[in-house]
C-alpha cells in the first residue's frame, strides 16, 4: 500500500488500537494534521502542549493503555518535556510523536528546531529521531512495544517534516526484534521460593505496596495474599487504591506525610516485603534508619532499582504479573496457619492505628481542607477516579479519601508536577467516559494550566473541579511555617483572581463556597451538574498537613498534630 509518512502514523496508531490523541499543531506538523483531518482521526486540542503530554498521561494511567500526544518541532516539542519527565518518574507509558525541521535542515539552527531526542534522552525509556520515511512502520511499532512492557514508560518519536510527505510501501510488522530487550520479565523462580521461605520464619511480616501493583494490574493477586496471610500493609503514594483502604489491616499510606501506624509498623516489622516500589527518600526518610530490625525483601521489574536507595536482603526480579501469582502459589503449598502465625502483630498493630488515626482539627467558623475532602469521597460512587496536583492538597486527598479500587488516584508522584492535574483529568475522563472523575487542586496549581479549561468546556469534557483555595502556595508555606522562622518568601498569593469568574470566562460553570453551612449544599448540587464545573472553596491558610517527618529524620521521629518543631 503506497502512502505518505503522515498517513502510515495514522494507520499504525490504528494498529495499536489508539483511540484518541491529544496534540496541539505548528508547521512542521501540518502534513500528519492534514492527514489526520482526511482521516477523521480522534483528536482533543488542548491549549498548550504540555496540557496534552499531561493529558496523554492522565488517559494512560486511567486506562492502562499507552497515551500518545503530538506537538510540532522546537517550543511545541520542549513544551511536552515536563509531562514527559512526570511520566517517566512514574513509569507512565507515552508515545509523544513531535515534528522536526526538514531533513536538509537539521543540525543548522533552523526555524523552531530544537534537538528534543537529546534533550529527552535522560527523562525517556526510549527515542527516536526518523529521518527516512520507510522506518515509520517498524519505529511505531517498536515504540508502542517498549512503551507498554516491561517497567513501562515514555517514548518520543521526533519525525523529520519532509518525511511526513514523502511515499513509502506500508507494511506494519507482526514482530518486533530488539537486541537485548525482549520484553519476557520472567525472573528466578529460586528467588520467589527464597522469599516465600524467608516469610516462613517471620514473626512481624509487613507488606509494603507500590504502583507497580496498579501498573501491572496485579491488585487481584495482592489482596488474595493478604487474605491468606492477614499481613497488615502499607502503602506508598502511588499504590493507594491497589488495596482497599477500608481494609482492617491496611494502615494507610508511609513516609514523610504517612500515617503514624504506617511509620511505626515499618520501624519495628522483621520483614518487609516491598512490593513494586522504589523506596523513593519521600518514603523512607533517614535512609541508614529505614525498617532497621527488618529483613527486606525487593519485588521490581527493573534491575537498576534494586538496592538503588535501600540495599535489601532478597531480591526478586521480573514483572509482577509472574511473581506475585507464584509467591502466592509457593506460600500456600506451605502447611502454615499464617493468621494465627501474625495475629498477634496485626493486632497490635492495628490497635496503633486506632490509638493514633490521622485526625484534624474542626472548626465551626470555617472549612477545613481534610473535611472537603472527606465530604466530596463520601458523595462519589466507589468507581470515581480521582486526579490531584501536587501540594497539600494532594496529600490531604491520599490521606482522606476512600480509595476503594486500583486506577482510581491519578496523580504525579515522582516529579511533583504542579499544573498536572486538571489536563490529567480531562484525559482520565475521555478514557474512562463510564467514570465519575473529579480533581482536587490548589489556587495555585490551578493556574498553572488554566487554559485547559477551555478544552474541558469546548469537548464538553464531565470532570469536577474541586480547589482548595487558602490564598497561598501551601506546601512550600508550610516548609517555611515549620523551617524558616515563618519567613514567607514570594508564597502568599494576593487572593486578586476570582477562579469562578476565569472558570465562566472559559465555558466552565463556576461556584464558591465560603461558609461552613455552604459546603454540603453546593458538592450535592454542583458535582452531579452534567459538563465541566469548578468549586471554588475558601480554606485556612495554616492549616498544615501532619503527620511530617522532616528531613533526615527517622520515619518515627513525625511531627504531629499539635507538636512544634
Amino acid at each position: 500500500m503506497l502512502i505518505n509518512g503522515a498517513q502510515a502514523i495514522l494507520e499504525s496508531l490504528k494498529k495499536e488500537k489508539v483511540d484518541i490523541v491529544f496534540g496541539y499543531p505548528g508547521g512542521a506538523v501540518l502534513t500528519l494534521y492534514d492527514e489526520l483531518y482526511k482521516m477523521n482521526f480522534p483528536h482533543i486540542l488542548t491549549r498548550h502542549e504540555q496540557g496534552a503530554v499531561h493529558a496523554a498521561d492522565g488517559y494512560a494511567r486511567a486506562t492502562g493503555r499507552v497515551g500518545v500526544c503530538f506537538a510540532t518541532s522546537g517550543p511545541g516539542a520542549t513544551n511536552l518535556v515536563t509531562g514527559i519527565a512526570t511520566a517517566n518518574m512514574d513509569s507512565i507509558p507515552l508515545v509523544c510523536i513531535t515534528g522536526q525541521v526538514g531533513n536538509p535542515y537539521i543540525g543548522k539552527d533552523s526555524f523552531q528546531e530544537a534537538d528534543i531526542c537529546g534533550i529527552t534522552t535522560p527523562i525517556t525509556k526510549h527515542n527516536y529521531l526518523v529521518k527516512n520515511v520507510a522506518d515509520l512502520p517498524r519505529v511505531l511499532r517498536e515504540a508502542f512495544f517498549i512503551a507498554r512492557t516491561g517497567r513501562p514508560g515514555p517514548v518520543v518519536i521526533d519525525v523529520a517534516k519532509d518525511v511526513f510527505a514523502a511515499q513509502l510501501n506500508y507494511d506494519y510488522p507482526k514482530k518486533v526484534h530488539l537486541n537485548g530487550y525482549s520484553g519476557d520479565f520472567i525472573g528466578n523462580e529460586g528467588e520467589v521460593s527464597a522469599a516465600a521461605e524467608a516469610l516462613q520464619h517471620a514473626k512481624r511480616p509487613l507488606f509494603f505496596v507500590g504502583g507497580g501493583i496498579n501498573l501491572s494490574d496485579e491488585t487481584d493477586a495482592m489482596c488474595a495474599l493478604l487474605a491468606c496471610t492477614g499481613i497488615p500493609v502499607v502503602s506508598t503514594l502511588m499504590g493507594l487504591g491497589c488495596v482497599p483502604s477500608a481494609d482492617e489491616g491496611f494502615l494507610g499510606m508511609a513516609g514523610m506525610h504517612g500515617s503514624y501506624a504506617a511509620n511505626m509498623a515499618i520501624m519495628e516489622c522483621d520483614l518487609l516485603l516491598g512490593i513494586g516500589v522504589r523506596f523513593d527518600d519521600r518514603v523512607t526518610g533517614l535512609v541508614e534508619e529505614f525498617a532497621p530490625r527488618a529483613k527486606i525483601v525487593h519485588f521490581e521489574v527493573d534491575a537498576a532499582e534494586i538496592n538503588k536507595n535501600i540495599r535489601v536482603d532478597y531480591r526478586v526480579l521480573g514483572d509482577l504479573r509472574w511473581s506475585l501469582p507464584l509467591f502466592l502459589q509457593k506460600i500456600k503449598a506451605v502447611t502454615k496457619d499464617y493468621k494465627a502465625s501474625y495475629s498477634m502483630w496485626r493486632q497490635y498493630v492495628i490497635e496503633m492505628n486506632h490509638a493514633k488515626p490521622l485526625s484534624y482539627k474542626k472548626d465551626n467558623h470555617c472549612i477545613m481542607p481534610e473535611e472537603v475532602i472527606e465530604k466530596v469521597s463520601a458523595l462519589m460512587d466507589e468507581d470515581t477516579i480521582v486526579v490531584t496536583d501536587v501540594g497539600q492538597h494532594q496529600m490531604w486527598t491520599a490521606q482522606f479519601y476512600g480509595f476503594k479500587k486500583p486506577r482510581q488516584f491519578v496523580t504525579s508522584g515522582g516529579l511533583g508536577t504542579m499544573g498536572y492535574g486538571l489536563p490529567a483529568a480531562i484525559g482520565a475522563k475521555i478514557g474512562r467516559s463510564d467514570k465519575k472523575v473529579v480533581l482536587f487542586t490548589g489556587d495555585g496549581s490551578i493556574m498553572m494550566n488554566c487554559q485547559e479549561l477551555a478544552t474541558a468546556a469546548d469537548n464538553d469534557i464531565d470532570i469536577k473541579i474541586v480547589v482548595l483555595h487558602n490564598h497561598v502556595l501551601g506546601m512550600v508555606a508550610q516548609w517555611q511555617r515549620m523551617f524558616y522562622k515563618k519567613h514567607y518568601s514570594q508564597s502568599v498569593l494576593n487572593g486578586h483572581t476570582d477562579l469562578v469568574k476565569l472558570a465562566e470566562a472559559m465555558g466552565v460553570s463556576g461556584y464558591r463556597i465560603n461558609e461552613p453551612a455552604e459546603l454540603m449544599p453546593v458538592l450535592k448540587k454542583a458535582l452531579v451538574q452534567h459538563g465541566p464545573v469548578l468549586i471554588d472553596v475558601m480554606v485556612p491558610d495554616t492549616e498544615d498537613v501532619l503527620p511530617m517527618v522532616p528531613g533526615g529524620k527517622r520515619l518515627d521521629q513525625m511531627v504531629m498534630g499539635g507538636d512544634e518543631e
